[in-house]
């Protein structure tokens, strides 16, 4: 019989109580998706010089007022921007200067006028027909960022833009999370490798393909530990050699209660082992094993495919956020999309149901069809775009009842 069963808010309690794996340094062009493990602030300012946005003529923007385009104003064009130097030439009233976007103001200019609104009389008199203000178009000193302030805070995520400021400071190496490594081991003495042709009563590995598909999507580094019997001795060597060189260990297949399942077994027979949850209150995913040792999470998941699935992005999801230091990883990582219920779910008490939709657009509305299966089936899945929860304490969900969908990655 099942013991310690968790309900799935003290489960997530539990998994809190891991810490990030270590820290490593790389090179930004590597850092998209990472997590930094330290604070970035800017060493300088960003832009370091005034620059501007647009291409024109920089000028003193009090000569341009009152300029339209029945009476424009007449400048004196006094020389052009080289880009990537320092202007030799300065703006004196009356007087403008040819500019490219990017281009550092020369001195005295505090305005760039946009060419659109710029007509050259002749080589040396242009005509400006717009009036402009101080600093149009034109980037100061800190303006992206100011020498000092926090750029990133510990715990951020990189996106393509957060590197591209990195750059702009001259920022090469950061401090970043490792990505965690998960041991996979499937289990069972039906399970056979996919190669080969399954006899009666065999079927090929779905789970250690699964799973790795599912850690490598959440940004952890998968080590597919390949299949084993259901023999004591070998899961438990295996396992040993699993904890000596990985994050945490994922067995999939044996944490059922039956004579041959052999993975609370194993868990329990090394040395300060502690067994955290054996049994959630989820339906798909009840049989769940969660045990520390030396420090490192082992999971028993349900050899099912559709109930291991449900457990990884239940728990394994945030979890495995946490080991990557990313901030508020004890939130839900999942996205979810409001959904109108096609038909009446009936739900037993005590236990938080998890049924897998399939999401249609109809007249500009959103409806949830429920995708009823066993859980050794895995078409439930590849039909569902996500998930829905029935709470414990509730009997069921009427069809027309607004829902939240939690959507599968990459949302469709």
């Amino acid at each position: 019989m099942f013991f310690k069963v968790k309900t799935s808010e003290e489960v997530h309690e539990i998994l809190k109580g891991f810490a990030p794996v270590g820290a490593e340094s790389i090179f930004i062009g590597d850092a998209l998706n990472r997590i930094l493990s330290e604070e970035i602030v800017a060493e300088e300012d960003l832009p370091s010089f005034r620059r501007t946005t647009m291409d024109g003529y920089a000028l003193r923007a009090g000569d341009t007022f009152g300029a339209s385009e029945n009476l424009p104003a007449f400048l004196e064009l006094a020389g052009e921007v080289t880009m990537g130097q320092i202007p030799t030439d300065i703006v004196t009233p009356g007087k403008a200067v040819r500019i490219s976007t990017g281009g550092m103001l020369p001195e005295g200019a505090d305005a760039v006028v946009m060419i659109e609104y710029c007509h050259s009389l002749d080589e040396k008199t242009i005509e400006v027909s717009r009036t402009v203000s101080p600093l149009e178009n034109v980037v100061m000193p800190g303006d992206d960022f100011k020498k000092g302030v926090v750029i990133f805070e510990k715990g951020a995520t990189l996106r393509p833009q957060d590197i591209g400021i990195l750059a702009g400071l001259g920022i090469q190496s950061i401090a970043v999370y490792k990505r965690p490594k998960v041991a996979i081991i499937s289990t069972g003495d039906e399970i056979i490798p996919i190669d080969q042709h399954p006899k009666p009563g065999q079927v090929r590995d779905i789970n250690s393909y699964t799973l790795s598909a599912f850690c490598g999507q959440a940004g952890a580094i998968p080590v597919n530990l390949g299949l084993c019997k259901d023999n004591f001795s070998d899961l438990r060597e295996i396992v040993a050699g699993a904890l000596s060189t990985c994050d945490t260990v994922w067995i999939s297949g044996g944490s059922s209660v039956g004579v041959r399942d052999m993975t609370l077994k194993v868990l329990e027979s090394f040395d300060h082992a502690q067994l955290l949850v054996h049994g959630i209150a989820i339906s798909p995913g009840k049989p769940a094993i969660i045990s520390r040792i030396g420090g490192k999470a082992v999971f028993g998941l349900p050899g099912h495919v559709a109930s291991a699935m449900v457990v990884a992005e239940i728990f394994l999801n945030p979890f495995l956020s946490r080991l990557a230091g990313v901030l508020n990883a004890s939130g839900d990582p999942h996205c979810y999309l409001q959904a109108e219920l096609t038909r009446n779910i009936e739900s037993a008490g005590g236990r938080d149901d998890y049924i897998r939709v399939k999401l249609a657009k109809r007249d500009g509305r959103i409806f949830a069809e429920p995708i009823f299966g066993k859980s050794g089936l895995i078409s439930t899945l590849v039909e569902a775009h996500g998930l829905l929860k029935i709470d414990r304490n509730t009997e069921g969900l009427y069809k027309g009842q607004p829902v939240e969908v939690m959507l599968f990655k990459p949302f469709q």
